[in-house]
């Protein structure tokens, strides 16, 4: 077995992997390497939407901002912590300059002004866009400054283990996607920046060659915190992308197909009013996730509706763009609510059909899904209610190191959003995590074990995964079908709509499948071996997932955030709006903060109160007087 020896390892190449390397290798004093399954991999390189936002500190204009402002609006959604929101806010400009000055083409007005947008559940016009491909042109930018730094990158090599003495890390235990052999790297300090965990759903908006190892985490000890909170959305699936903004205001068809190819136009069945359901969808532009607040008197209803077509009723469900909605030949413009009247009549796009408006509105949205091989100028496009962003994750502190020494995790895996956040936070909160574990890395690193402590701990792993190994290659190949079924089957019983029995039975089966894993998953041969790991971070992030769903489901008789949950006769909880009511008046699910993590078999679920913002005297000279004698105040 190939043994690497450095003093950081991150594990990803996503925009967040890339910043923490860059970072540590510019500082200078820890030797650094990149881990990843995937150069070309991963959320940030492969993903987009509409106009792909980054969130940040005001930079133009004459709305009055402040760094307490912004944390305190990254903290309105509930369920965040103070610290994580305050770093987020004060370090933006400094993350999204460095992207500026790496190459990332963010609008600037003739005066040199970062002007901006409002995103969802953002008060100010924070938000800024480089395009449908933002985080794709982040990711593109930090990979040639790593390059140009010399970070050294491993590539094929996916991390099965976290390796600890005690409850400090040594190293990571990998397995080469080449060969199938097991390769370690001794370390002291590691960052996870593998992305949320998508691997877990059939139903996903995230790209197919991401999974996430939010497992990884998990087995290795840490605590994770708000798993149930979840962005879901409409989303094509075959390429896997949003369909959000100018693809719902152009007003498109709606269309299920049953088993023997009989069309419906759905939405009828529920709007009595014409005019009201284009209103809704056209509402979906803006409000691209699904809401529980929004769907009594909302534009999520049309995601309900979608989900009942796909998962209740068994049909395939389309977008059409070829032809008006209802059979109409021209839309009574006029007659829409007033936002979607003014908004279509501005662009110029009162005419036609959902096509043209499309075309003359966002052209770029149809040439990208031609690029990806559809036509949706003559063909239908195959949608349904997607996983797209885990607002939970791996519970990070202030310097975004997890409950294990050592361990950092930055990115989507590190919970540090809430219940909802503003539109483009994540990307942000990527950059400042990621820079926020290399500083306290190079200012404190974790003690390094001595080299017969990581040969015994190393020993063990290797004996542990050699037989894992040994019995996957033996077993028949049916690696494929089992991630399939398990993915299949979390979509059904525990995303957006969520029923406590079926989560039960489906916890259940979870857990026995990961019982008798090694006698029952197979791979043909031994390169393939890595698939049978990704089945089990799989299932173990499911299990943990599904856990903290039900324990909140024993808790708490109101829903929150993009989930709605059954009474046990099978029916949707009456009394939504009074029941958020309840809730933000009493606090008593909105300041809460859900952890998780392994004991063994068992999943352990326990409620904290967030952490408030910290109120730190900041006085400048004392700010400086320790500057100047350490170098840093971390």
């Amino acid at each position: 077995m190939k043994i690497y020896n450095y003093d950081v390892i991150v594990i990803g190449t996503g925009a967040a992997g890339y910043n923490a390397a860059c970072r540590i290798q510019q500082d200078g004093r820890r030797k650094v390497a990149i881990v990843t399954e995937g150069v070309n991999c991963g959320t940030s390189r492969n993903t987009g939407s509409d106009k792909q936002t980054y969130y940040k500190l005001g930079l133009g204009g004459d709305s009055p901002d402040s760094v307490r402002a912004m944390a305190k609006t990254l903290l309105d959604g509930g369920a965040g912590d103070g610290d994580n929101a305050r770093g987020e806010a004060a370090l933006s400009v400094r993350c999204f300059m460095n992207l500026c000055e790496l190459g990332v083409k963010f609008p600037v007005n003739r005066y040199g002004e970062y002007v901006g947008y409002k995103t969802d559940h953002d008060p100010f016009a924070r938000a800024t866009s480089a395009g449908p491909l933002t985080s794709k042109f982040m990711t593109e930018a930090l990979q040639k400054n790593a390059s140009n730094l010399g970070v050294i990158i491993h590539d094929a090599m996916l991390a099965v283990e976290i390796l600890k003495s005690g409850n400090s890390v040594c190293g990571v235990l990998c397995v080469d996607e080449n060969t199938g052999d097991l390769a370690a790297f001794r370390c002291s300090d590691v960052i996870i920046a593998t992305g949320g965990p998508a691997g877990i759903y059939a139903d996903s908006a995230y790209p197919e060659c991401h999974t996430g190892s939010t497992g990884l985490a998990l087995n290795a000890g840490a605590s994770t915190q708000n798993l149930t909170e979840w962005q879901y959305g409409l989303a094509s699936i075959a390429p896997r992308w949003n369909v959000s903004g100018t693809h719902m205001q152009v007003l498109p068809r709606f269309v299920s197909v049953d088993a023997d190819g009989k069309e419906y136009e759905f939405l009828g069945e529920y709007f009595s009013d014409v005019n009201e359901a284009l209103s809704m969808v056209f509402l979906k532009g803006y409000q691209w996730p699904f809401d529980s607040r929004k769907v009594m008197t909302g534009s999520s209803i049309i995601d309900l509706l979608v989900y009942r077509e796909c998962v209740l009723r068994k049909r395939r469900v389309y977008l059409d763009f070829t032809k008006n909605p209802f059979g109409l030949g021209e839309i009574d413009y006029k007659s829409l609510s007033k936002e979607a009247y003014e908004y279509l009549f501005k662009a110029g796009a009162c005419f036609g059909k959902p096509i043209d408006r499309l075309l003359k509105m966002n052209s770029p949205a149809v040439d990208l899904y031609k690029g990806k091989g559809v036509d949706i100028t003559v063909e239908y496009l195959e949608i349904a209610l997607c996983a797209q962003h885990n607002n939970g994750g791996i519970s990070v502190d202030k310097w975004w190191q997890t409950s294990v020494n050592g361990l950092f995790a930055a990115g989507e895996c590190a919970g540090t959003h809430g219940i909802t956040r503003p539109g483009g936070s994540a990307l942000n909160a990527g950059q400042v995590g990621s820079l926020r574990a290399s500083q306290y890395i190079c200012a404190h690193p974790n003690e390094k074990v001595c080299e017969n402590t990581f040969n015994e701990v190393l020993a063990d792993a290797e004996k542990r995964h050699s037989d894992i190994i040994a019995k996957a290659v033996a077993n028949d190949d049916n690696i494929a079908s089992l991630i399939a079924e398990a993915q299949r089957r979390m979509s059904d019983g525990g995303a957006a709509m969520r029923n406590k029995a079926d989560m039960v039975a489906l916890y259940g089966e979870i857990s026995d499948e990961l019982k008798n894993l090694s006698k029952k998953a197979g791979v043909r041969e031994p390169k393939a071996v890595f698939l049978f790991y990704k089945l089990r971070d799989i299932l173990t992030t499911q299990k943990a997932v599904l856990a903290a769903m039900i324990d909140y489901a024993d808790r708490f008789p109101a829903t929150r955030g993009s989930a709605l949950y059954y009474n046990k006769d099978g029916s949707l909880r009456e009394g939504l709006e009074e029941m958020f009511r309840f809730n933000e008046e009493k606090g008593e699910t909105r300041a809460s903060v859900q952890e998780v993590k392994l004991d063994g078999d068992k999943v352990v679920c326990e409620w904290r109160d967030v952490r408030p913002i910290p109120e730190d005297d900041d006085f400048f000279e004392n700010v400086w007087r320790v500057y100047r004698e350490n170098g840093n105040i971390y």
